[in-house]
Parts: structure tokens; sequence; C-alpha cells
């Protein structure tokens, strides 16, 4: 595996995202939302497999009951790889039509979190919740226009979720499925891009995308930055750990805003990309919904 980020699929991706190890497979599988597709990378094989949806899709995760879970703008529906269709099972957010959901992760008792956030980029509509045992419920965390992650640390008490647009990332501390404090955990500074989707090592250090920013961070658990990793376009969107040492970074990626010029200097924008990690990540939990 390469120490520096190689494309493995170059897919030109609108908005690439969510990319998830999904262990049951030894495949990666992530979003296009703005296609809207699902996409599906084996790297034993090489094999790619896509899927067109019904509306903008912000993420996938593994289900226990087999197939997927998927979010897409309507709310989060069943996907079934087999025939290709969506079947909603929670809307919590039909009277906000202006709204999408936008990034998720799984914890270890199965319920999914996930965000949502103001399609137009402007206003804070965006929300973070949890979906568990039937019940979908608002974490009560304060909105903001762009809500990205959470992610989880390896024991579960620390839920970090972004205010992209506002560059703060937030540690918040997790009781019983609940949210009982909150904490700045670090700023971007100016001109160093947006936080993008988060992830978690098996050492609890944060990994962060930064869309327009041509890199990804890696934090501490004090919220120290400790590694940057350059990467050859603009836009990283999340990272996610693959492989049968779960050492393998894959970053998903994209094209969206940049203007031809741009483009024609970043061919690569929209790619997925692979890179040795130097560490290994977090075995995924499965949604129990």
């Amino acid at each position: 595996m390469a120490l520096s980020p190689e494309p493995v699929w170059e897919l030109g991706a609108t908005l690439g995202e969510g990319p998830v190890w999904v262990a049951r497979e030894a495949a990666l599988w992530f979003v296009d939302i703005k296609a809207p597709a699902i996409h599906r990378f084996d790297p034993s094989t090489g094999a790619k497999q896509s899927w067109d949806v019904p509306a903008q899709v912000g993420w996938v995760l593994p289900s226990s009951e087999g197939g997927m879970i998927a979010g897409l703008q309507s709310g989060v529906h069943r996907f079934d790889p087999a025939s290709g269709r969506c079947e909603l099972i929670h809307a919590p957010e039909a009277g906000r039509p202006g709204n999408r959901l936008n990034d998720a992760t799984v914890a270890a008792d199965g319920a999914i979190w996930f965000g949502s956030m103001d399609d137009a980029e402007q206003d804070d509509t965006g929300r973070i919740w949890r979906l568990h045992g039937g019940i979908c419920a608002d974490t009560g965390l304060p909105p903001v226009s762009i809500t990205n992650g959470p992610a989880f640390s390896p024991d579960g008490a620390t839920l970090y979720h972004h205010d992209t647009l506002g560059r703060k990332i937030w540690a918040s501390s997790v009781e019983n499925g609940k949210v009982t404090a909150t904490r700045l955990f670090a700023d971007i500074e100016d001109g160093a891009g947006y936080p993008d989707g988060p992830t978690v090592d098996a050492e609890g250090c944060l990994w962060v995308g930064l869309f327009a920013g041509w890199a990804v961070r890696r934090y501490d658990p004090s919220g120290r930055l400790i590694a940057t990793i350059p990467m050859p376009v603009a836009n990283i969107t999340k990272v996610a750990f693959g492989g049968s040492d779960l050492r393998t970074a894959y970053a998903t990626t994209a094209s969206k805003g940049l203007s031809e010029a741009q483009l024609a200097a970043q061919p690569l924008a929209g790619a997925l990309f692979a890179f040795d990690a130097g560490v290994a990540g977090l075995e995924g939990h499965v949604a129990r919904v």
C-alpha cells in the first residue's frame, strides 16, 4: 500500500462522501451525494459497483438484517443491493424540505447517529439525530448549517461532530445514548479549509478531511494536531479505515465547486484514494434500527 495517497477509483464524484468498510464483505462502500449514487469497491479484485438512488444520499451503512441502511434527503431508508430499491423507514425532517441528511456513524449498540444540513448551506437547520430501536430522536445539540460526523471515541464516551461552515470541531460526552456535555475540541484556522467528515483510529485520534484544504489531519484526543497528510486534490470529504488489518486509509473527495481551470489542474478531483495510515482503525459496527 502506498505511503502517499493514490487513486483507486477515478470516478470523478461530484460530492464523494461517507466511506465505510464493511468487514463481512471486505469491501468499501461510499456515496456520491449529488449524483446521487451508492458505490461499492472491492480492493481484492478491483471490482466496482454503482447504484443510482432517487434522492441525494448522504451515507450508507451495513445493517444487522443484511443489506444496507442509507440516508437520503427524504429520510432513512433500507437499501437492497440485489434490487437497488430504497424503502423509507424514518423521515425525521419531513417538515424541512430544504434539508438533507449528510453524514453518519454506528455506535457499539447499533444505534445510527446521523446529521442533517441546509442543502442551500445558509440557514442553521442542521441537527444530529439518533436512531435505535425504532425511535428516531433529536440529540439536542445546537443546530448549525452543515453538520459533519459524528464519530465516536474507542470507548464510545465521546462524540465528535463538526460545524463545518463555522470551522469548529466539537466533542460531546455521551452516556446511555444521550449527550451530557459539549466542549470545543479544535478550530480550523482561516485558509486551511473546512472540517468535513471525521473518523477515529484505534489510538483514539481523530482524522478529519478538509474540504478546500488539500489535506487530511490527525488530532490526538486532547485536540492537538499531530499529523497532516497532503492530498493531490483540494476537497477531501472523509476517511475510513479498511483492509484485513484496518490500516488502509480510504479517502473520498469532491469536484463540487471547482472551476473549469481548477478541474483541469486537479484531474483526480472526485476520486477515491487509498494510502497506508500507519495505524489501525476501529472495527465498525452494524446498524440495528
